[in-house]
C-alpha cells in the first residue's frame, strides 16, 4: 500500500503541467540537449587531437576513433540491462552521467600542455600521461554516453499519461530536434574553440575544445537533477533481454541434447524451448529473430557513414576552406550533416514520399533500406572522385627510401650545378630551382661551375634545401616532408643572405635574429595576409605583406638583390597552397544525408512494427549493436592498411557495400511482413480458449467426481 501511495505522489507531482506537457520533460529536453552538444562536440575534434596533439598517422588515428565510437554503441545493452533489471531509468541517467561528465573533464585535463611539458616542436614530452589521460576519458564517456542512451528518451516517455498520446508523439519529435540542435551547435562551436592558440607554444586549444562539452556535461547533470521532485519514477520490472537470452539458450541447449534423429523434428529451432518457456514467448523472440537476421547486412552502412567524423574529416584537412570572408575549419563540415537532416527529413516525409505514393510504387520499408545504403555507396564513390582531384594537386614526396633536394643560389651570379655527373641545373642569381629532386641514393656528389664535387649526405624520406652562401660555402637544411594541414600555412623559413644578422617578426611572432647565411625555423600562420617587418643591422625596418593559402610552403631569401628592401625579398613557393575548395565536400555529405534519412529514420520505424510489444528495446539495441559493428568494420581495414591511396580505400568501402547491398535485397525479397500485435492477440485468444477448456474440463471432472461420491454415499445409507 505504502509503494501505491507513493507512485500516486510521483503522478501528482509529474501532472504539473506546461501549454498540457508535463513540466518535468523541459527539463529532461535541456538535459538531452546539452548532453549531445558534449557529446559530438568533443567528437568532431577528436581526429584531429589524436593526429595532430598525439601526432599519430591518420590510420591509428581513424582506428582509435572508430573503436571508441563503437564502444559508444555496444554500452546501450548494458545500460538497458542496468536500468530495467536494478537501478530503474532514473538513478542509471544519474549515475552514468557522472561517469560521462567525469570523463569529458579528464579529456579536456588530458590536452593540456605547457613550455615546461613541450619540446621544441610543440610536442608534449611526457605523451603517455596524456595518451594513457585521454584513453580513461574516452572510456568513461562510452560507458557514460551509451548507458544513458536507451534510457533518456524511454524515462520522458513515462512522463505523460495515458490520454497524452498526441503530446507525447510531440515530445519525441522535439527530442529528436534537441539532438540534431546540440549536434549542430558543437559542431560549429567547437571548431572554433579548438582553432585558437593558448598555451606558450601557441597550439590549438584543445583543453578549450574539450572544457566547454565537460561544462555542457555538468550542466546537463545539474539541469536534470534539477527535475527530480517533478519526474514520475518507474521502478524495474526485470530485462526482458535477460529473458529472450535466456529462453534462446535454453532452446539451444535443448536441441544439442536431443540431436538424435529418435526425436521427431520441431517446425523452428525455438520450438525447443516448449518445455520450459510460454509459446506466446518463444513465438516474439521468433518475431524478433527474424528481423535480427536482417540486421545482419546493415553495418556495412554504418561502417560508412560514420567515417564522416574521420576519413572525410582528414579529407577537408587538405582543402581549401574559404568561404568568402568566413574561414571553415575542417572539422566544421561535419555540420552539413545536421543541417540537411532537418531540411531533408520534412522534404522527404511531406514531398517525396507522397508523390512515390501517388505513383503507385510499392516502396517498403525495406526498399527504402535497400535505397539508404545504395546512397551510401555513392556518397564515398563522389568521395573517391574527389580525392583523385586533391591527389593532382598535392607534391610528390619521397618515399621511404628516397630523398628529395632543392638547391637555393644566395649568390650574385649565375651557378651551374652538375650532380652525380647528370646534366647540369642552370640556376639564376637569388634563385632556386621550381621543383625538388629526387635521388635514390643517400649521397650526392655536386660540383659548382666546374669546380672539384663536393659530397653531400642525405636523408631518407626528407626533403632538404641545399644553400649556395655567399660566402663560396654550401651545406642543407631541412625542408618540410609533409604538407601543412589543419589549414595553416609553413613559412618554412626566412634565409639571410646579408653579410650582416636580421631580425624577423610577423604579427606579433618573433622569428629572432638570423646569422648571414643560416635560416630561421618554421612559422606557422592561419590563412590570410601576414605582415612581416625585417629589421636590419643600422636600424632600417623593412615591412612587407604577403596573402597566404591553406597548406602553403614558402622560403623568402632575405638577400642584397636591390636597395629596394622589397625588391631584396625572394619569394620561393616550396609547397602550393590547396586548390580544391571544401564546398565540393558538399555533394557527398548530401548523398550520404539522404541515405542517412532515408535508411535510419525507416529502419527504426520498421523495427519498431516488426517488434513485439514488450521487445521492442530488444530491437533497438539491436539496431544500436550494428552501429557498432559498422566502426569496428573500419578500424579492422584502417589497420590492415593495405590500400597505399585514400581513393582505393574509398572505392573498396562503396564495393563492399555494393555487395551487401545485393545482399540484403535478396533477404528483403523473402521477408514477410509480421503484425505482433495479431499474432500476439491470436496467441492470447489461444491462450484464453486453452485456459476455459482446462477449467470446463475441470469443472465436469469435479461433476463427475460429486455425483460418483454421491451415489457412494447413497449406496452406503441403503446398506
Amino acid at each position: 500500500m505504502t509503494g501505491d501511495k507513493d507512485k500516486e505522489a510521483q503522478r501528482a507531482k509529474s501532472k504539473v503541467d506546461c501549454f498540457g506537457y508535463p513540466l518535468s520533460i523541459f527539463f529532461i529536453v535541456v538535459n538531452e540537449f546539452c548532453e549531445r552538444f558534449s557529446y559530438y562536440g568533443m567528437r568532431a575534434v577528436l581526429v584531429l587531437y589524436f593526429k595532430y596533439f598525439f601526432m599519430w598517422d591518420e590510420d591509428l588515428s581513424t582506428s582509435i576513433y572508430h573503436t571508441f565510437v563503437a564502444l559508444c554503441y555496444l554500452a546501450p545493452i548494458v545500460g538497458a540491462i542496468v536500468a530495467d533489471s536494478w537501478l530503474g531509468k532514473f538513478k542509471t541517467i544519474i549515475y552514468l552521467s557522472i561517469v560521462y561528465a567525469i570523463g569529458q573533464i579528464i579529456m579536456a585535463i588530458s590536452a593540456i600542455s605547457d613550455i615546461t611539458d613541450e619540446d621544441k616542436n610543440g610536442k608534449p614530452d611526457n605523451m603517455k600521461v596524456h595518451i594513457a589521460l585521454s584513453m580513461i576519458g574516452l572510456l568513461l564517456i562510452a560507458i557514460g554516453t551509451g548507458g544513458i542512451k536507451p534510457c533518456v528518451a524511454a524515462f520522458g516517455g513515462d512522463q505523460f499519461e495515458d490520454h497524452q498520446e498526441k503530446q507525447q508523439s510531440t515530445f519525441f519529435s522535439v527530442f529528436y530536434l534537441s539532438i540534431n540542435a546540440g549536434s549542430l551547435l558543437s559542431t560549429i562551436i567547437t571548431p572554433i574553440l579548438r582553432a585558437q592558440k593558448c598555451g606558450a607554444t601557441q597550439q590549438d586549444c584543445y583543453p578549450l575544445a574539450f572544457g566547454v562539452p565537460a561544462i555542457l556535461m555538468i550542466v546537463a547533470l545539474i539541469v536534470f537533477i534539477m527535475g527530480s521532485g517533478m519526474y514520475n519514477k518507474t521502478d524495474p520490472e526485470g530485462n526482458i533481454m535477460l529473458k529472450v537470452c535466456k529462453c534462446i539458450g535454453f532452446a539451444l541447449k535443448n536441441r544439442f541434447k536431443h540431436r538424435s534423429s529418435k526425436y521427431p523434428k520441431r517446425e523452428h529451432w525455438m520450438d525447443w524451448a516448449n518445455e520450459k518457456y510460454d509459446k506466446l514467448l518463444i513465438a516474439q523472440i521468433k518475431m524478433v529473430l527474424k528481423v535480427l537476421f536482417l540486421y545482419i547486412p546493415l553495418p556495412m552502412f554504418w561502417a560508412l557513414f560514420d567515417q564522416q567524423g574521420s576519413r572525410w574529416t582528414l579529407q577537408a584537412s587538405t582543402m581549401d576552406g574559404s568561404f568568402g570572408g568566413i574561414t571553415i575549419q575542417p572539422d566544421q563540415m561535419q555540420t552539413v550533416n545536421p543541417i540537411l537532416i532537418l531540411i531533408l527529413v520534412p522534404v522527404m516525409d511531406s514531398v517525396v514520399y507522397p508523390l512515390i505514393k501517388k505513383c503507385h510504387l510499392n516502396f517498403t520499408p525495406l526498399k527504402k533500406i535497400t535505397v539508404g545504403m545504395f546512397f551510401a555507396g555513392l556518397a564515398f564513390v563522389a568521395a573517391a572522385l574527389l580525392q583523385i582531384q586533391i591527389d593532382k594537386t598535392l607534391p610528390t614526396f619521397p618515399s621511404e627510401s628516397q630523398s628529395q633536394v632543392k638547391f637555393l643560389n644566395m649568390r650574385n651570379e649565375h651557378m651551374s650545378v652538375r650532380v652525380n655527373q647528370d646534366p647540369a641545373i642552370e640556376i639564376g642569381p637569388y634563385e632556386a630551382t621550381p621543383d625538388f629532386f629526387t635521388f635514390d641514393k643517400m649521397e650526392m656528389n655536386v660540383a659548382f661551375n666546374n669546380g672539384a664535387p663536393v659530397l653531400f649526405s642525405l636523408e631518407k624520406k626528407m626533403r632538404q634545401m641545399l644553400l649556395i652562401t655567399p660566402d663560396s660555402s654550401a651545406y642543407l637544411i631541412e625542408d618540410l616532408s609533409k604538407k601543412p594541414e589543419k589549414g595553416e600555412n609553413a613559412i618554412s623559413r626566412f634565409v639571410n643572405g646579408m653579410p650582416f644578422q636580421v631580425n624577423v617578426t610577423v604579427g606579433s611572432k618573433d622569428l629572432g635574429i638570423i646569422d648571414p647565411s643560416a635560416a630561421s625555423n618554421y612559422t606557422m600562420l592561419q590563412k590570410g595576409e601576414a605582415k612581416f617587418v625585417i629589421s636590419y643591422h643600422d636600424g632600417r625596418n623593412c615591412e612587407f605583406s604577403k596573402k597566404f593559402g591553406f597548406g602553403s610552403s614558402y622560403t623568402f631569401l632575405i638577400s642584397n638583390k636591390s636597395l629596394d628592401c622589397l625588391e631584396s625579398v625572394v619569394e620561393i613557393e616550396d609547397i602550393k597552397a590547396n586548390t580544391i575548395h571544401m564546398a565540393w565536400q558538399i555533394p557527398q555529405y548530401f548523398i550520404m544525408t539522404t541515405g542517412e534519412v532515408v535508411f535510419s529514420v525507416t529502419g527504426l520505424e520498421f523495427s519498431y512494427s516488426q517488434a513485439p510489444s514488450n521487445m521492442k528495446s530488444v530491437l533497438q539495441a539491436g539496431w544500436l549493436f550494428t552501429v557498432a559493428v559498422g566502426n569496428i568494420i573500419v578500424l579492422i581495414v584502417a589497420e590492415a592498411g593495405t590500400l597505399p591511396e585514400q581513393w582505393a580505400e574509398y572505392v573498396l568501402f562503396a564495393s563492399l557495400l555494393a555487395v551487401v547491398c545485393i545482399i540484403f535485397s535478396i533477404m528483403a525479397y523473402f521477408y514477410t511482413y509480421n503484425d505482433p500485435a495479431e499474432i500476439e492477440a491470436r496467441f492470447k485468444t489461444e491462450e484464453n480458449e486453452k485456459d476455459k477448456k482446462e477449467k470446463e474440463d475441470s469443472f465436469q471432472l469435479e461433476r463427475k467426481d460429486s455425483i460418483e461420491l454421491a451415489k457412494e454415499e447413497a449406496k452406503q445409507t441403503k446398506i
